[in-house]
């Protein structure tokens, strides 16, 4: 949860701070702050006037090494799990032709997207 932005609810990617120390990913407070007219904080409504970004370079290695090794612990355990999530990946985005889990059907990434449960997507591609 503290590896997570509090826009998109995924893993922090790129991601940036604010003075008021709240963290995001970067492409979330741009698209956030490309609807209103103030740049203030999605969290605390701080009126930012900060044009350049900082990286929040110490959150952006702690969820590397968290992703890192969630995948790593996916492989030794036999288990293919999504790389962001941590879940099982048991649909395929038909759209995007990738595995995803339950979490990523949901996001913004897939919206729209019509997916096939993973094993009936694997035989119609041996088919093909």
């Amino acid at each position: 949860q503290d590896l997570s932005c509090p826009v998109c609810k995924e893993i922090f990617q790129d991601p940036v701070f604010l003075l008021c120390s709240h963290s995001f990913c970067r492409a979330c407070l741009k698209e956030t702050w490309k609807e209103k007219e103030a740049k203030e904080c999605p969290v605390c409504r701080y009126n930012s006037c900060m044009d350049l970004l900082p990286s929040n370079l110490v959150l952006r290695n702690l969820c590397d090494d968290y992703l890192q090794e969630r995948s790593h612990r996916a492989v030794t355990d036999d288990e293919v799990l999504c790389s962001l999530h941590g879940e099982k990946l048991k649909l395929f985005c038909l759209e995007d032709k990738e595995p995803v889990c339950v979490v990523c059907r949901d996001s913004r990434r897939h919206g729209n997207h019509a997916f096939q449960p993973i094993d009936e997507a694997v035989l119609d591609l041996k088919v093909k």
